[in-house]
This record gives structure tokens, C-alpha cells and sequence, in this order.
């Protein structure tokens, strides 16, 4: 099997989930029920999700100015496109 299908469609499946993750919370939060913890929805962006966090974020007008947590999320971002490039354009 090749690496790069498998891994796109689990990176993919990380961000669908995260958005899922961000539009429950927001919905919760609307609802005034408990709501998603926030090291949760860092975890998933931790292990891939960021794109989709960024999104949801956008698309459900969620957590976009709420501090430390998007520090948090713009610092893992940077640090998994600084990993990308230094991956794609090894020395």
C-alpha cells in the first residue's frame, strides 16, 4: 500500500472529525449544556486537525476570540506547517 493516500484520508477524517467537534461544542454552548473541554478540541487540532479547527472556527463563529486557546492553536499550527516545510524541503 502507498503512504500518501492512507495518509490523506486520515488527515481528512482528523478534520472532519474536528469540525464535527467544534459545531457540537458550539451547539452545546448555545444550549447552555456541558460543554466539549477545550484541551480536547487542541488535541484534535495536536494530531492534525488544525485546518479543520481553523475552519470550523470561521464557519460556526466559535472560540475565535476566546484566549489562551487560540494562541494555543495558532502555536500548534505553526509549528505543524514549520514541520511540513521542513519535511517537504529536507537539507
Amino acid at each position: 500500500m502507498h503512504f500518501w493516500p492512507i495518509a490523506g484520508i486520515v488527515l481528512a477524517v482528523i478534520n472532519l472529525w474536528t469540525m464535527l467537534r467544534f459545531w457540537q461544542d458550539k451547539c452545546r454552548a448555545v444550549q447552555g449544556q456541558r460543554r466539549i473541554p477545550e484541551s480536547d478540541l487542541l488535541g484534535l487540532a495536536l494530531i492534525g486537525g488544525t485546518p479543520g479547527a481553523l475552519i470550523a472556527r470561521q464557519i460556526f463563529r466559535h472560540k475565535t476570540r476566546k484566549q489562551p486557546f487560540s494562541t494555543c492553536l495558532l502555536l500548534i499550527g505553526v509549528v505543524q506547517l514549520g514541520l511540513l516545510v521542513g519535511a517537504l524541503y529536507p537539507r
